[in-house]
């Protein structure tokens, strides 16, 4: 796996992918700048061999030109990470692009405006991607979040690299860290899979059951196994037409010795509300006009007593809605109960965007061995799926 360390970058521009799709406030400033903290190790590995760095990045899915993606509004928030005064490109090709890097000295970092003003960049577009490609000496992607993507900046515009193209320090520590989980894992493994809906993780479910030994699942998902098994679930969140494929998961574990454990009780609300009236009650016996909103102290005891006995943990989605104060209690206890475990030596991975906001929103981000920087990419790989903009790179 070639990184940014197997070359020496000194008097080369270096044409970086980055994901700096970061969230902006109303102000158009950036709300959220863990991506862009993500790729400062590989710009400043470039700028300190004597090199120079152009980024490459989309923001947001803008149609068009729209000035509310432009990555201008950025700019300065990335001059202070990696600090370096940052200078901006108005378009990422053609007359504009090729001057401003002709003028772009050692030391200096130049962004370049918004991919996707450009459709050619999601249709994957040669020509496109050609014209990127005279904007840098050697290729470097560092954009994991992105890396599912066949898109001319990820996988199309590798191959006019054919001998300078390599992984950015993220990529890299990306791949390594879910190879941890899926080829190199100490064992008892355990997967944590939540979130609402069964449909959106079956993919991931199947293909991780022949490498784990426990399987805890919570959220809106858990209810959809309850019914399966003939339980009452009142009017909480339900796949009624995954019911079959639920308790398809439940024998395929059986058969592959992985151990399923579901929520046993739930705090439950007469309505969608941080403000409803709430009691526990068991997971199989939730009365009509009601719904469970996260899982309760017994559930919380049993999913403790799990992780505190794995070695590997891979988490992926809430186990309640814990954007509600009163409904964050179950995923609050589970995340702590994952940093405790981490404590004691074993490798913890969060990957998916609610695992990630709950990790954040909850300070636990320094207490999990590694916190995924991209949800989608990160869901593929542990699909078994070969992501075009990390192929692209070993081609």
């Amino acid at each position: 796996m070639k990184t940014v360390n197997d070359f020496n970058f000194e008097n080369k521009k270096a044409l970086i992918r980055v994901d700096f799709n970061v969230p902006l406030n109303d102000n158009l400033e950036v709300a959220d700048s863990t991506r862009i903290l993500a790729a400062k190790s590989t710009i400043i590995k470039v700028l300190e061999d004597g090199g120079s760095c152009v980024l490459m990045s989309h923001l947001g899915r803008p149609n068009g030109v729209e000035e509310k993606f432009s990555l201008k509004n950025i700019a300065s928030k990335v001059s202070e990470i990696i600090g370096v005064q940052v200078q901006f490109s108005e378009n990422c090709i053609g007359e504009k692009a090729e001057q401003a890097i002709a003028e772009l000295e050692n030391g200096e970092v130049l962004l370049l405006e918004n991919l996707r003003f450009h459709k050619e960049e999601k249709a994957g577009d040669d020509e496109f991607a050609k014209e990127l490609s005279k904007l840098g000496d050697i290729y470097v992607n560092d954009a994991f979040g992105t890396a599912h993507r066949a898109h001319a900046s990820t996988a199309i515009i590798a191959k006019y690299f054919p001998k300078n193209k390599c992984y950015g320090l993220l990529l890299a520590s990306e791949i390594e860290n879910i190879h941890k989980v899926l080829t190199d894992s100490k064992k008892p493994v355990t997967a944590i899979i939540g979130g609402a809906k069964v449909s959106s993780k079956i993919t991931i479910i199947e293909s991780i059951l022949d490498k784990i030994d426990h399987l805890i699942i919570g959220g809106g998902m858990a209810f959809t196994f309850i019914k399966a098994q003939g339980g009452s679930i009142g009017s909480s969140l339900v796949e009624d037409d995954k019911q079959e494929m639920a308790l398809s998961i439940l024998k395929l574990a059986k058969e592959k010795n992985v151990k399923i454990h579901l929520p046993v009780d739930a705090i439950i609300a007469d309505q969608f509300s941080n403000d409803a009236h709430t009691k526990t009650e068991a997971i199989n016996a939730i009365p009509e006009g009601w719904m469970g909103l996260d899982v309760g102290s017994k559930t919380n005891t049993i999913f403790r007593e799990v992780i505190l006995n794995s070695k590997t943990i891979l988490w992926n989605g809430p186990v309640g809605v814990f954007e509600m104060e009163n409904f964050a209690t179950g995923t609050i206890s589970l995340g702590n109960a994952i940093a405790e475990a981490t404590e004691k030596g074993t490798f913890s991975l969060v990957g998916g965007g609610d695992s990630v906001a709950a990790v954040k929103q909850f300070n636990l981000t320094e207490k999990v061995s590694y916190v995924s920087t991209g949800g989608g990419a990160m869901l593929e790989m542990l699909e078994g799926k070969t992501l075009p903009g990390i192929q692209a790179i070993l081609e």
